[in-house]
């Protein structure tokens, strides 16, 4: 072949590069109007979510991003450890996609580059002097850094909400995560009355890279300790401390040692492995007691400025929106009997007058008579952290005759029972399995949700109420994944040989806004909940948005006014109308 010429070199390469430059253009364009009909569509159909999260515009890889799956596990594990579960390569991406977060398409080297609360804004669109019940409200939010310039990429996390202080309402409000540095917002109005609308930044997209950072590769800032007790010489008792965690390949845990530097506690039937450092003195069996041991910051200056910027209020359109009754008297009421496999939708109800109503199911509140009534003949197991001792704590003060026994051990992490002979009512609440941050308790006392589950026959009289999470922020995802999925096929097991027992998850609270539980840690975990239990036949009630947008200053164990709401629910699950 002969070489070319220069000439001819160079027509060549500015053919190529007419081509080139040609198709980009092209492809530009496509990618503005495929995004431009969907939000366009998305305003026009509104259709219900699959997952509580702050939505995205599209959830295929981002240009300016890298890959979508927050899973280190790739297709070899999918068909090596999904499909044991029953989950499929289809299922698999469908996670991914409901973890993915977008992020800088930048090297951020400067924390005036991050998102600044107090130069990103909102405005209503399109503000009418008056809406009815029912109709919806957009915002738009602009995001812009400390040098009050506009940001070009998602990634941000903000929670908003609709409210009016004298009545006491507020609802959810979902958020559209553009890509682009602008966020949408949707409200529906469910009340009567006057609204504003309010708008937080939980994190920055630059701080959730650091939380997602440190969740990937430093689980161990939160560790624990084991207790271990044996005869000595001379009929002496020995007791020695040690670190204690999860038995992971990687994430930091592997800085408790390697070789024969550990005891490892193996689980027969879940397959976890739960390891403390080896005791000087005493053999590995001499274990008894488990407790929390510490945190570990390990955040570098330049990602503690990030994380200063939490939970701020943004300056906006400070409109009071007037809604009225529409005149042929439409309500915004469920008429949709409960039962399991219910969608949660956004918003999932809303407050008004401290009272929750429900988009998810027809609810109803309960009285003292009523809640016994609904609890009569009923065995009852709760299992999870504090949160989830919270509700069996509103039992036994809400039902006299339910008196609540002394098992002489650690409150904390139970297990507790409360009993009702006149009314047959058995009410038990025990702590998930480790990893548990808790006070000084029997490691014998701490059992996994899917071996619990495996120990129940069910029946119509059976209710099994479960929750996981807090205690979970610190791990990477598909460690939670595959906890999750563990419990999923013990629960299918449940309701294969006892269709007809309840069974009820409840999802995280909002709360925490720190490096050892962010509420972005928390909406990841929810959002696997969803994925895994959606089509299993189960109760779930979501109580994130109820958390969120509630006046009442957030907390990870909610105050009272919002506990009676969740167990409103949860009664209207066990006895439907």
């Amino acid at each position: 072949m002969e070489l070319e010429t220069r000439d001819q070199h160079f027509h060549r390469e500015r053919s190529c590069l007419r081509r080139f430059f040609t198709g980009l253009c092209l492809l530009v364009i496509i990618c503005f109007l495929v995004v431009w009909s969907y939000v366009g569509n998305e305003r026009k159909k509104h259709p219900p979510p699959s997952f509580l999260s702050q939505h995205f515009a599209r959830l295929s890889n981002s240009p300016n991003s890298s890959s979508p799956s927050e899973l280190s596990s790739g297709e070899a594990t999918v068909s090596s450890f999904y499909s044991n579960f029953g989950i499929s390569l289809e299922g698999y991406s469908i996670l991914q996609q409901a973890v993915y977060w977008d992020g800088p398409d930048r090297s951020i080297t400067n924390v005036s580059m991050s998102t600044s609360p107090a130069h990103t804004t909102f405005i209503i669109e399109n503000l009418k002097e008056s809406y009815q019940t029912g109709q919806e409200l957009f915002v738009t939010l602009h995001a812009k850094d400390f040098n009050n310039k506009s940001k070009s990429y998602g990634g941000d996390f903000f929670q908003a909400k609709l409210f009016w202080s004298k009545t006491k309402a507020s609802v959810f409000g979902e958020v559209v995560d553009l890509l682009n540095g602008s966020y949408s917002v949707r409200f529906l109005l469910p009340w009567v009355g006057l609204a504003q609308v309010a708008v937080r930044l939980i994190h920055s997209s630059e701080a959730v890279q650091v939380l997602k950072h440190h969740r990937d590769t430093d689980s161990d800032r939160v560790f624990f300790k084991g207790y271990y007790e044996g005869q000595g010489p001379n009929n002496t008792r020995l007791s020695e401390t040690v670190i204690c965690n999860v038995k992971w390949d990687k994430n930091g845990l592997e800085s408790m040692g390697t070789g024969d530097c550990c005891c490892e506690y193996s689980d027969p039937r879940t397959g976890e492995t739960w390891r403390c450092q080896r005791p000087k003195l005493l053999p590995c069996s001499a274990l008894v007691y488990h407790s929390m041991g510490g945190y570990r910051n390990r955040l570098t200056r330049a990602e503690n400025m990030f994380m200063k910027q939490t939970n701020k209020g943004i300056n906006g359109d400070r409109s009071i929106i007037k809604i009225f009754q529409p005149h042929e008297n439409e309500t915004t009421d469920v008429t949709e009997k409960c039962h399991p496999g219910l969608h949660t939708p956004v918003p999932a109800g809303f407050y008004l007058n401290d009272v929750w109503t429900s988009f998810v199911c027809s609810t109803r509140h309960f009285t003292t008579q009523t809640t016994t009534e609904c609890l009569k003949d009923k065995h009852i197991y709760m299992m999870g952290d504090s949160t989830m001792r919270q509700w069996f704590e509103f039992f036994v003060k809400t039902v006299p005759t339910l008196k609540q026994m002394n098992l002489h051990v650690p409150y904390q992490a139970g297990p507790l029972i409360a009993v009702d002979v006149e009314n047959n009512i058995d009410l038990h609440w025990r702590a998930h399995g480790v990893p548990l941050r808790t006070l000084k308790t029997a490691f014998a006392n701490l059992h996994y949700i899917s071996n619990e589950i495996d120990d129940q026959a069910g029946g119509p009289h059976t209710v099994f109420i479960f929750n996981l999470g807090p205690h979970f922020t610190t791990y990477p995802l598909d460690f939670y994944t595959r906890r999750v999925l563990r419990i999923r096929k013990a629960v299918l097991a449940l309701l294969q040989r006892a269709p007809g027992t309840t069974v009820i998850i409840k999802t995280v609270n909002t709360g925490y806004k720190d490096i050892f539980g962010s509420d972005w840690y928390s909406l990841q975990l929810n959002r696997i909940l969803h994925w895994a239990f959606q089509d299993v036949g189960v109760y779930i009630l979501d109580v994130w948005q109820m958390t969120a947008c509630h006046y009442s200053r957030e907390n990870i164990h909610p105050g009272p006014v919002i506990i009676k709401n969740e167990m409103d629910i949860l009664l209207s699950f066990i006895c439907p109308q």
